[in-house]
């Protein structure tokens, strides 16, 4: 039973399955720290050096957040001083077809409003499909 309350969110998620999508990643900072977490681990400090304008305060609560929904893991290492990484699990890898939707639908918006000039470089390139062995027969 313990295992089960350390696995459960402490905040409730909404009931219909686009809305639970949309708090779990809502907010300004999450899609971009997943962006940088998609390439491998990453220290605190470096993701702080990543995400321009985000206050370590903020980029502690998103972390919390993303690791309380079971996007990203955190490992403590037993090092003196003592280091943290984190990264991005299964269920937030799984995010990355989305977020490179999203930054495509963006770059269309932009287009179509004539604000192409105003946008930054949508970098996300979907990962490439891993084939399991057991598929070429």
């Amino acid at each position: 039973m313990a295992n089960l309350s350390k696995r459960m969110p402490i905040k409730r998620l909404p009931m219909l399955p686009a809305e639970r999508a949309l708090k779990v990643i809502a907010g300004r900072w999450k899609a971009v720290i997943l962006y940088h977490l998609f390439d491998g681990p990453r220290r605190l400090s470096a993701l702080k050096a990543m995400i321009s304008g985000i206050t370590q305060k903020v980029l502690i609560q998103q972390l919390r957040e993303m690791e309380e929904h079971g996007l990203v893991s955190r490992e403590i290492f037993a090092e003196v001083p003592s280091r943290v990484e984190y990264s991005a699990t299964s269920l937030g890898l799984s995010l990355e077809p989305i977020l490179l939707a999203l930054c495509q639908w963006g770059q269309h918006h932009a287009d179509e409003l004539n604000e192409m000039d105003r946008l930054a470089d949508c970098i996300i390139r979907p990962r490439p499909t891993r084939e399991t062995p057991a598929s070429h027969n």
